[in-house]
């Protein structure tokens, strides 16, 4: 069984924007929160944020510079992951996960989606 499944990935123009989908069966959804994740190529991943089950918190990345939005539609076990003023260096493989961790931490994460990339390109 996937658990979770993301899409809305590509190639966009820097400046651009992306809204991210992650689809998830009622297992992840049911977990305490549900988040993004990503790695670029030779890095280790990050932590981008998540949103809580009942979607009343989202967390986010102090590290991130603002430019992303994080929300869930319950009616359709999504999760979205929108971005907008891309730049290259946000070329990466964007991973949904969910977990019982508050703040959706990457090791407290128990269901992984398999990744889409995105390609920023200037």
């Amino acid at each position: 069984q996937v658990d979770l499944v993301e899409s809305g990935g590509g190639s966009v123009q820097a400046g651009g924007s992306a809204t991210l989908s992650c689809d998830a069966s009622e297992n992840a959804w049911n977990r305490y929160c549900i988040g993004w994740f990503r790695q670029r190529a030779g890095e280790k991943r990050e932590e981008m944020g998540g949103v809580d089950r009942g979607g009343d918190t989202t967390y986010y990345n102090a590290d991130m510079e603002g430019r992303y939005r994080m929300w869930r539609d319950s009616a359709k076990k999504t999760l979205y992951l929108q971005m907008t003023g891309l730049k290259p260096e946000d070329t990466a493989v964007y991973y949904c996960a969910a977990g019982d961790q508050y703040g959706c931490p990457d090791h407290g994460m128990m269901y992984w989606g398999r990744g889409i990339q995105v390609t920023v390109y200037s």
